[in-house]
């Protein structure tokens, strides 16, 4: 097989390996939302169980890439590609982290409906898996223009943080007019709390793998020229 035809096959292999660790996470989020909504203790240990294949996936990957580079001595596009991978794959690696950060907070509180501190949590859990979703399918199709409007959509996520936020603020402020300042209310608003900003940062690392994607393009992150 001539040698040019092998590194394009082992580029196609390279995308593969990124949107199979893609869909690892995104199966973490749809656990996280059944865990949520149906008050699901299994489902959540489960969760935290994929992290670790996701972790295999993250070293996997990573070899694949230094091993294209000392043995394949890629041109200038597809060294983009591929220097552009490896930091992907940390970004997808930390959607996973967070995941397991939003499970772990979870079964703290077994058998409460967080949803009753917050209705908006749910919506923020789609919108930050629609993000994550679209940003790698747009690394792995090199769809720049796609690639901007993951970036975009990053309002979506914030509007929803901003909601989840006024909700608790609602709750604790019907606390304290009730004069029932309960300590496991404060304690439970702090964890939605946390539990949304995780999600919010879920959106962040969505919006680092599009602008990997239109750095593959371009050779310019944030209008920074790297390559």
């Amino acid at each position: 097989m001539p040698i040019r035809v092998n590194f394009e096959q082992e580029l196609n292999n390279l995308k593969k390996s990124l949107a199979e660790m893609g869909k690892n996470v995104e199966l973490s989020i749809d656990r996280l939302f059944d865990a949520m909504t149906n008050m699901d203790e299994g489902m959540t240990e489960a969760l935290v169980k994929n992290e670790r294949i996701i972790n295999d996936m993250e070293r996997a990957i990573e070899a694949q890439c230094l091993s294209l580079i000392t043995r394949q001595q890629p041109i200038v596009g597809d060294l983009r590609l591929i220097s552009a991978a490896l930091k992907v794959v940390t970004d997808i690696e930390r959607v996973g982290d967070h995941a397991v950060d939003i499970a772990e907070l979870m079964l703290r509180w077994k058998g409460v409906n967080l949803l009753e501190c917050s209705p908006h949590i749910p919506p923020m859990i789609e919108a930050s898996k629609e993000m994550v979703h679209s940003a790698v399918e747009a690394f792995i199709n090199q769809d720049s223009e796609h690639a901007r409007r993951v970036i975009e959509s990053d309002d979506i996520v914030d509007e929803l943080f901003n909601k989840v936020k006024n909700d608790v603020i609602n709750v604790l402020k019907q606390q304290e007019s009730n004069s029932i300042a309960s300590e496991t209310t404060a304690d439970l608003s702090i964890d939605v709390m946390m539990i949304a900003k995780y999600l919010e940062k879920v959106g962040d690392h969505a919006v680092n793998i599009a602008e990997w994607e239109i750095f593959r393009e371009t050779g310019s992150i944030q209008n920074v020229r790297l390559l």
